[in-house]
């Protein structure tokens, strides 16, 4: 699904659980009660912000920026145009916001610039590598691009990142998938 999401997903037990990889029973429980300790102290509860509010969760508190939701907004409504044009204030202003330059990539690639959305996701990423939704967002644009080796290795990627598995490998790994299916010759490298 290739939409701007404001959350990360459920954690999920795609490739193998916590449990599966410690058999004892004492240590499956003292997981659970570390988990659930790690969980609790997050300030979203142990929820996180793909794409969107990454940055935002480990950082202090701070006033909310209104071009930044009102950049949101616009892009939910489908206006790219003017999603970058407020999303170019946050980030000028907050040249720390990975977020914001996200969803700058995100609004540049719907409109069919890919050197400029390019640009956004990597300096996204520079400021913020493990960011899942650049990291997604950035493999789906390689696709656009033929690129699938490239692609490829952002899945990689994710898979690195989400442990316990994530939306955004999720729908990296289908937009693959789909991608393969529509071009048989399209290989990975």
């Amino acid at each position: 699904m290739d939409t701007a999401r404001m959350g990360t997903g459920q954690i999920d037990t795609r490739q193998y659980t916590f449990c599966s990889i410690f058999r004892g029973a004492a240590f499956r429980g003292a997981a659970v009660l570390a988990l659930a300790a790690v969980a609790a102290a997050s300030p979203s509860g142990g929820a996180s912000a793909a794409g969107s509010d990454e940055t935002q969760r480990s950082a202090p508190a701070r006033p909310a920026n209104p071009d930044y939701a009102a950049g949101k907004a616009a892009i939910d409504a489908g206006d790219y145009t003017k999603a970058i044009t407020l999303m170019s204030k946050v980030a000028a202003a907050e040249p720390q916001n990975a977020d914001a330059m996200n969803y700058l990539g995100y609004s540049y690639r719907q409109l069919g610039d890919y050197p400029a959305s390019l640009a956004w996701y990597q300096k996204a990423l520079a400021v913020n590598p493990d960011h899942r939704g650049a990291n997604e967002y950035l493999g789906e644009l390689y696709l656009q691009m033929g690129d699938v080796a490239k692609a490829d290795a952002q899945l990689a990627k994710l898979d690195d990142l989400c442990l316990f598995g994530c939306e955004e490998y999720d729908d990296l790994k289908a937009a693959i998938a789909t991608y393969k299916a529509a071009h048989p010759g399209a290989t990975s490298g």
